[in-house]
């Protein structure tokens, strides 16, 4: 059964409801002194989006082995800049990297101090394995990279943001935006450097959990179409591998 609309809206809500809960579990640890809250802030909210995504390789085919979305199953791929970098999803099929994930958001009241650090580790993450392919640290096929981004919609991410005075005016295609606008002027730049294969750009939240697209070409459909083309690709080229066993050497 083909991955739908109605499961990418289901699977945005679930982030929504697991990080309410991990909220509210986090203020009762805090409240009893409770050693364990930064961990529980540093949960798994992501899962259902990790699900929805994991479903495609499953219908493809792919064995559970191949799909790794837990700390355990050995998320860690190789960096060039860096020994290793651990991923959201990461998909293998024998010696190939089918594709990486990286999974994100941005939510109230932090878009001021973490929209740079959100810019900073999507580029990092991305720039780092396509130097580590040219390194010959993936054998099989070339690499596929998505990134998939959550920016909550909320009247400070919505407002334009204003520019402070550098010592070198900015480019003007960055005056008068808000958080919203420059993270999609932002993707858009990743997939025009060729630095992710696909991305999707959502903003969303709590109070109304249905996903809106500001960017037409970052939007599910194209996403989901770029997925299934992977997937197509490989599957020409004779992938996933009899028997559906990913060992990719770390």
């Amino acid at each position: 059964m083909a991955v739908t609309r109605a499961d990418f809206e289901e699977a945005v809500e679930g982030y929504w409801k697991a990080k309410s809960q991990q909220h509210e579990l986090s203020k009762i640890k805090d409240a009893v002194g409770a050693g364990t809250a930064g961990s529980v802030r540093g949960g798994k909210h992501f899962d259902y989006i990790a699900a929805l995504l994991s479903k495609f390789f499953l219908e493809a085919g792919y064995s559970t082995e191949d799909i790794r979305v837990e700390k355990k199953q050995r998320l860690e791929l190789p960096g060039y800049y860096r020994p290793q970098k651990q991923w959201d999803v990461v998909v293998t099929s024998g010696d190939t990297l089918v594709a990486a994930f990286e999974l994100k958001a941005l939510g109230a009241p932090s878009f001021a101090n973490n929209y740079n650090n959100r810019v900073e580790e999507a580029l990092g993450s991305a720039v780092d394995l396509r130097r580590a392919t040219l390194a010959d640290s993936f054998p099989g096929e070339k690499p596929w990279l998505g990134y998939f981004f959550i920016m909550e919609d909320h009247e400070k991410s919505r407002n334009p943001v204003s520019l402070a005075q550098g010592a070198f005016p900015v480019e003007s295609i960055w005056e008068n935006t808000s958080y919203q606008e420059r993270f999609g002027i932002f993707c858009q730049r990743l997939m025009d450097e060729g630095l992710y294969d696909a991305a999707c750009y959502i903003t969303s939240s709590p109070d109304d959990p249905k996903p809106a697209e500001p960017v037409s070409s970052l939007d599910w459909r194209h996403f989901s179409a770029a997925i299934n083309a992977r997937i197509t690709y490989l599957q020409d080229l004779g992938l996933p591998c009899a028997g559906g066993q990913g060992t990719l050497p770390l």
